[in-house]
């Protein structure tokens, strides 16, 4: 008898069923997600239902309008049919309130993907009233092409792929290999979501037990800031294959039992030894597929999660060593946690408590304000940065390897817009400054709001994909009023103990030549600033209420080292940061041991303890006339050291 392909490509760790605690901590899961409203009500299910129907008549119009334009016969056309399929959270059951529904419309091969972009928009609108409609966007030309509307209050993003058959029948599915022939890359991306999606669920033994653990999983990976491919983290898709494993080695096990074993596995995992869920299915359709024994690029992977369908890719091809670190750091403590839960009765809600990425995790931080004098401008740069962000933390990594510890990118960017009333308003704003910031439009973050170009933009980079650029309106006059919009990303630096040097300014500067290469770029409408911070120093609106901003501690003055003891302590090179005004110029380059940023030096290893040195203060320099010399020791009055 075959093997059941739900067990993996090994055999079980343990057959045993659960026991009467599983039961009973399975129970209270239950009950800790449902209070954190993680499932949403049976009348929103219903209403994303019937907005699916109306969708898949509104293809089949689509399917005979273009049919109708090219001339076929009738007979054809009350055959061709159109499905609309889902994949994504919502196929594999584990969506809540507020969540996307993933979306392929198939189609017959006489529509293409210029027809569903020309006529979907105007074929919404004749279905749906205009107050049913709060979004539509279209946005072509990207990795994977997407129309994102908002109907009835249901989120949808549609994508689009035709088949080589002549119709497209009620029954039709995409496991099939056969359905892939004919296709070109940007089809294969698209329906590769929905075979994905279908042969996770095919491939766990208990559905019902496995969507808990996932639910739970996902909560806490986003809690965390441990949820998103672009910047170096695993997805959604990830983390369901991982669980995924975890429940074919214990096919019998509740949920509880499954989630102390996803933190104890994939933290002791013998990584770079990939994740599988089955074994290689093979293809004749001599397809690009991840294998680390052809392609020297797969055999670099830290932490490679396969997808299972063909053809198989890495899910997690972005992990660096930095974000490899935090994860596992991250899955000792949600195991920590989770034999508490079992052998201490604590309570489910400390695996979900927010991270303390801003709070407690760094004393320094690197910001990354990207900025476009117009909306559209902005949406796409910011996008572009966001997928380059893993390479700055590569370049960082590797710049300085005895000093730092690891780089941890925050997996959000922070959304502002800015009322700038003159020029100098504007640089201030572009070098991080909030004063501007309009009154009425609260900060949110890359997971919020209908920045769907800007997210579109990153997973287009971060496939691989050259990012269209954008013919957007000329920005207003420099010297009137105009409004800015920025995004800021926030890097998380961890240094070594006993560090007191740092070179980054190669990276920063590769990263910031690498964004300015992009063919959409224009200086006169974007703007990169690559800054320092102290933990201190962040922003109020990166921090939740209640919680506690760090401040910055003053420790007893020392006793004043000799002026040759200051010479002698080497203090940090040349970052390539930015820097601001004059006055902050003076402020940043009188601190002592530091890492000097661009030509100025700016963060610092020890300023809680105040400098008192006038000698030290002569050797950093102590006035606005401060210039810095091409290795990064500033001098007074703008002398060479």
């Amino acid at each position: 008898m075959a093997a059941d392909p739900r067990l993996g490509v090994t055999t079980t760790m343990s057959n045993d069923p659960p026991s009467s605690q599983d039961l009973k901590l399975d129970e209270a899961l239950l009950q800790e997600l449902k209070s954190r409203n993680e499932f949403e009500s049976q009348e929103e299910t219903k209403r994303r239902h019937m907005v699916l129907e109306r969708l898949e008549g509104i293809l089949k119009r689509l399917v005979v309008l273009v049919g109708k334009q090219k001339g076929l016969p009738q007979g054809i056309l009350n055959e061709a049919g159109g499905k609309v399929l889902t994949y994504g959270s919502f196929e594999l059951g584990v969506y809540g309130p507020g969540s996307d529904i993933d979306t392929i419309m198939v189609a017959p091969k006489h529509v293409t993907r210029e027809h569903f972009f020309q006529h979907l928009p105007d074929l919404l609108r004749k279905e749906f009233k205009s107050e049913d409609i709060t979004e539509l966007t279209p946005v072509p030309g990207i990795s994977v092409p997407i129309i994102k509307v908002e109907l009835c209050g249901v989120s949808v993003d549609l994508i689009f792929s035709n088949l080589q058959l002549s119709s497209v029948p009620k029954t039709q599915d995409l496991n099939d290999l056969n359905v892939l022939r004919g296709l070109d890359e940007t089809d294969l991306r698209c329906v590769n979501g929905r075979r994905v999606t279908r042969r996770i669920l095919h491939l766990v033994p208990q559905t019902k037990v496995f969507r808990m653990a996932l639910r739970a999983i996902k909560l806490w990976a986003k809690k965390r800031a441990l949820y998103g491919n672009i910047v170096g983290y695993p997805g959604g898709v990830a983390y369901a294959m991982m669980v995924a494993r975890i429940c074919q080695l214990y096919p019998k096990a509740a949920a509880p039992h499954i989630i102390l074993k996803f933190f104890f596995l994939m933290r002791k995992w013998n990584w770079p030894s990939p994740v599988l869920l089955q074994h290689h299915e093979e293809g004749a359709l001599q397809l690009r597929e991840w294998d680390p024994a052809v392609w020297r690029g797969d055999k670099l992977h830290l932490m490679p999660v396969i997808t299972p369908s063909y053809p198989r890719q890495n899910s997690t091809h972005t992990i660096g060593p930095s974000t490899r670190m935090v994860l596992l750091r991250e899955m000792e403590r949600g195991e920590t946690i989770v034999r508490g839960v079992y052998d201490n009765g604590k309570p489910w809600k400390e695996l979900f408590q927010k991270h303390t990425f801003f709070t407690d995790a760094y004393k320094h931080y690197i910001s990354v304000i990207t900025a476009g004098k117009t909306k559209e401008a902005y949406q796409q740069w910011s996008g572009l940065v966001e997928s380059k962000l893993k390479w700055l933390v590569q370049g960082i990594e590797q710049s300085d390897a005895k000093s730092v510890e690891l780089v941890q990118p925050f997996n959000k960017g922070f959304k502002r817009q800015h009322d700038c009333k003159s020029a100098d308003d504007v640089e201030k704003t572009l070098e991080g400054n909030l004063d501007c910031q309009v009154p009425d439009t609260a900060t949110s973050t890359t997971d919020q709001g209908d920045d769907i170009k800007a997210q579109a933009a990153a997973q287009t980079a971060t496939d691989g994909m050259e990012v269209p650029a954008t013919n957007g309106v000329s920005p207003a006059d420099a010297d009137g009023p105009q409004m800015i919009w920025t995004m800021t990303f926030y890097l998380g630096i961890g240094l070594k103990k006993g560090a007191n040097s740092l070179d980054i300014s190669s990276p920063i500067q590769d990263f910031r030549r690498s964004c300015q290469e992009w063919p959409g770029y224009n200086q006169d409408t974007h703007s990169i600033r690559v800054k320092h911070m102290r933990n201190y120093d962040l922003p109020a609106d990166v921090f939740d209420a209640g919680e506690t901003r760090p401040t910055r501690t003053k420790k007893a003055k020392t006793a004043p080292k000799t002026v040759e003891s200051t010479h002698n302590k080497r203090s940090f090179s040349n970052t390539g940061l930015d820097v601001g005004d004059e006055l902050q110029k003076f402020k940043l380059l009188t601190r002592r041991p530091c890492i000097n940023v661009g030509s100025y030096a700016l963060l610092t290893v020890d300023d809680e303890q105040e400098n008192n040195d006038p000698a030290k203060r002569r050797q950093s320099a102590n006035g606005p006339n401060s210039t810095a010399t091409p290795n990064g020791t500033a001098t007074p009055h703008g002398g060479a050291g």
